[in-house]
């Protein structure tokens, strides 16, 4: 081994010493604040911090560069080379030795992965998605932690480059919504809009600069999406999953697009559908 690399060896062995000092084998204060990032809506608000769990979500929490702020495992002396190396690119995070039976509580799998994180919260703000020929997603009142997952993951997988979420929704950092997007929710730039005048000001001013059509999708819809070709710059409006869109959200776009389906189903579920406007648009740019 070079002596570069013999360093770097020692580093992470003195690091995983120093473990045993960070204990938690009661459900402590320390212990309460992890469970309540994991839990609690209005703690991860106040905090600023989220709870991570699953190897694809930390890898991209940290690949996106987020500030890591604590790694919890619960055997040190059997961490895989993955692990070790997440320990060690993350040199500021409080690292935490807890008890397997308060691991395993918190850890939602079956099999529990070999270690849980926290990290602190991006603030995102309206200014920051700025784009010549852009695509936006609308999600009005998302109240299913799956589905907004999943759109959130086609979302990135499209390179959409923002999505507005209005209206009273689920957390987008609950953990069943990460999992659900595969970590790729460090990656997407989401805004969390206060009211509906801010959405109305935003749609206007794309509407100048980039001569912005606004579609909805509803299985009700006068125009079918096999009539119309999709194209940049866009905004899709996407409804609520039961109630779909609000009227007020109806009223701002330029057409309603309805999806052709067959089967005795008469419509689809609203990740499906948003999937497949978003490949429609994307395809013929």
């Amino acid at each position: 081994m070079s002596p570069q690399g013999l360093r770097g060896f020692e580093s992470l062995s003195l690091r995983l010493f120093k473990m045993n000092k960070i204990k938690i084998t009661s459900e402590n204060a320390e212990y309460q604040i992890i469970n309540s990032l994991k839990t609690n809506r209005i703690k991860r608000s106040k905090l600023q911090e989220i709870f991570i769990e699953g190897i694809e979500c930390v890898k991209q929490a940290v690949n996106s560069n987020m500030e890591i702020t604590r790694i919890i495992i619960k055997d040190k002396n059997n961490l895989s080379n993955w692990g070790k190396n997440i320990i060690e690119n993350c040199k500021d995070s409080k690292i935490i030795y807890m008890s397997g039976n308060l691991f395993d509580g918190l850890a939602d799998k079956t099999n529990p992965p070999e270690m849980l994180v926290t990290a602190r919260i991006k603030q995102q703000k309206i200014s920051d998605i700025v784009s010549k020929n852009p695509i936006f997603i609308v999600l009005d009142r998302p109240s299913d932690f799956g589905n907004l997952g999943s759109i959130i993951r086609s979302a990135n997988a499209f390179n959409i480059d923002g999505i507005f979420i209005i209206g009273h929704s689920v957390d987008i950092y609950e953990p069943k919504v990460i999992r659900a997007s595969l970590g790729s929710i460090f990656f997407t730039k989401i805004i969390l809009l206060e009211s509906l005048q801010t959405l109305i000001e935003f749609i206007n001013n794309q509407k100048t600069v980039n001569n912005m059509e606004v579609i909805g999708t509803d299985s009700a819809g006068t125009v079918s999406l096999n009539d119309c070709k999709l194209k940049k710059p866009v905004m899709l409006i996407i409804g609520n999953e039961a109630k779909g869109m609000s009227v007020k959200l109806k009223e701002l776009c330029d057409k309603i697009i309805s999806i052709p389906i067959g089967g005795n189903v008469n419509s689809l579920n609203v990740s499906c559908a948003a999937s497949i406007m978003m490949w429609e648009i994307c395809k013929g740019n």
